[in-house]
């Protein structure tokens, strides 16, 4: 059975690879972070590993240069725009709501003249 002193250690350990390598995550990953790092390890062993970027290259009917070129690009933006962060969004949809319902007050007040 494990002491405290192990569990202790495994923890540090843990937070030294995640210090140390960016691709093997945390707690606090996102869907979107997670799937970024897989997309641009997918792309860099494909552009590390020869055989596979002349498989590509013959697959797609393209140079290697050309395929190189076009996975050095998809690895700048892999998965599109990130999305934006919950908080932001949801303060905005407050903003928006609070504009709505400033609006119908004033109409209100209009009719009551």
């Amino acid at each position: 059975m494990a002491s405290l002193s192990d569990r202790f250690n495994i923890n540090s350990q843990i937070e030294h690879l995640q210090a140390k390598h960016i691709g093997t995550g945390h707690a606090d990953h996102t869907k979107f972070e997670w799937a970024l790092n897989m997309h641009r390890d997918s792309y860099s062993s494909y552009i590390g590993h020869h055989n596979m970027l002349s498989y590509f290259s013959v697959v797609e009917n393209e140079s290697i240069g050309r395929v190189r070129y076009e996975f050095l690009q998809k690895m700048l933006l892999p998965c599109g725009i990130p999305p934006k962060p919950a908080d932001a969004s949801d303060s905005e949809m407050e903003e928006e709501e609070e504009e709505d319902d400033d609006e119908p007050k004033q109409k209100k007040n209009r009719s009551d003249k």
